[in-house]
């Protein structure tokens, strides 16, 4: 009995997602102007060469800030309980001060083609690399990776050449892309908004914009964190342009009642919503596993959804304190074990240079307050008030779960926004900065995606 009464509240919750709760169909393109001042009647569509470069006074006032840190012993035993450990943020910053070679990883960063363009008053950053060794005959496909945060282009520099050259990485060259990586709005080497209300939809039509002015009608696009949402949110706007969307990190929808009923009965009756093994293993106790896990590591989103002017303050005047901010996200959210480990286990996935290099792009930029401002647009206005949060995706999806990902999604909550989900894999290892991290699974996975929207 108790199971028919079951099955009667999932069908009724079905029924009321998919038949009886009015759902938008759409989410308008829109227009926007987020540069200082009145608007211009037109942007300079001119795009520009650009190359990243620091002057020695630059690096010389972030060494004499570094030498004036104070430092805070840690408690005895608590390893990267409480944060990052200040014992080894010593040896870290140590490194920073006295091996780290910027000039080499200026190089590094060079190494791809950077460029700048204005559009809707704002200087845009991206990278375009084309392949280098396109077949005769063949063409490549336009791909749209975006970063999330504390993240940057950078994360994305071991898997374009497996991507732009599959071959030569022993990967299967059936199809071959030319990657486009821009710097989200106040990341980086993009302009920040001068102006209020600059969000996740308003930054994909930006994106839009871009891969339009580079002349590319159909694209893919990927991304995770807030490159999830604004790649979500470009195929919501423009479906007729995005031919595929690849996501490693889901935003679920969780103002359906299916949605609810599967957290309260999905351990005892996990067929009944299609949980599998796997989704039993990584969400159950969800007190535990998701609750818990959000609490110990949501902190930050609530200083950044609401007051991040004044969490960043400190943070753009001290070069390690914002070290310590961002590289304690690259512990915890790589793997939630690392909190049990006296160097946060940062080097068992990375290497200091390659953090240290991410770290480098927000401190010579300036941007770290402008880039958690995109918690306040989004976050800050309401969860679950926002139009794009009731619009479905159906532009063929994609999705790459990781096990250590911030927040898992099970296919079941996917399919209640993405209509049409053409591949979903639960990966072997790696967590939130998959790109970053797991370069080779995260560009098979990719893929393999691709090959069957083709094939459709």
């Amino acid at each position: 009995m108790l199971l028919e009464i079951i099955a009667a509240l999932v069908v009724g919750g079905l029924l009321y997602h998919f038949v009886f709760r009015k759902r938008d169909d759409t989410l308008p393109m829109g227009d926007g102007w987020w540069g200082a001042g009145q608007r211009q009647d037109d942007d300079n569509e001119d795009i520009r060469p650009f190359k990243i470069e620091t002057t020695e006074e630059e690096l010389n006032d972030l060494f004499h800030l570094i030498d004036q840190t104070r430092y805070t012993e840690p408690l005895e035993g608590s390893r990267f309980n409480y944060g990052f450990n200040s014992t080894h943020l010593r040896k870290v910053v140590s490194y920073w001060r006295n091996k780290f070679d910027w000039r080499k990883q200026l190089e590094i960063l060079n190494r791809y083609p950077h460029f700048k363009t204005k559009i809707e008053g704002l200087d845009i950053h991206f990278l375009h690399v084309k392949p280098q060794n396109l077949p005769p005959g063949r063409r490549a496909k336009p791909l749209i990776m975006v970063h999330g945060w504390p993240g940057s282009f950078y994360e994305f520099y071991k898997i374009i050449p497996l991507l732009t050259d599959p071959a030569s990485h022993g990967l299967s060259d059936e199809h071959i892309f030319e990657v486009v990586c821009p710097s989200i709005p106040g990341y980086g080497f993009s302009e920040a908004s001068h102006k209020q209300g600059c969000n996740t939809v308003e930054v994909a039509r930006i994106f839009y914009k871009l891969m339009r002015r580079l002349g590319f009608r159909e694209f893919y696009a990927q991304g995770g964190d807030w490159g999830s949402q604004i790649c979500t949110n470009l195929a919501q706007i423009a479906p007729s342009n995005v031919k595929g969307l690849h996501l490693n990190m889901v935003f679920a929808s969780s103002n359906s009642p299916v949605f609810l009923l599967s957290i309260l009965l999905g351990k005892y009756f996990p067929g009944l919503f299609g949980f599998q093994e796997e989704d039993v293993r990584r969400l159950f106790p969800f007190g535990k596993k998701v609750i818990g896990h959000v609490m110990k590591e949501s902190g930050y989103m609530h200083l950044q959804a609401t007051k991040p002017d004044t969490g960043g303050c400190g943070l753009n005047n001290s070069p390690v304190g914002l070290a310590a901010y961002i590289l304690e996200k690259f512990s915890t959210w790589t793997d939630p074990a690392f909190r049990d480990y006296e160097d946060g286990g940062l080097e068992k996935k990375y290497t200091l240079d390659d953090l240290l290099t991410n770290v480098m792009i927000y401190w010579l930029t300036g941007s770290i307050v402008t880039s958690m401002r995109l918690y306040k647009e989004n976050i800050g206005r309401g969860i679950g008030v926002a139009k794009h949060e009731k619009v479905p995706v159906k532009v063929p999806t994609g999705i790459a779960s990781f096990p250590n990902e911030l927040l898992h999604c099970p296919l079941m909550w996917a399919k209640l926004k993405h209509t049409n989900i053409v591949s979903y894999n639960y990966l072997p290892r790696g967590g939130h900065f998959a790109a970053f991290e797991e370069p080779e699974i995260l560009a098979k996975d990719f893929l393999q995606f691709v090959a069957k929207v083709e094939q459709k």
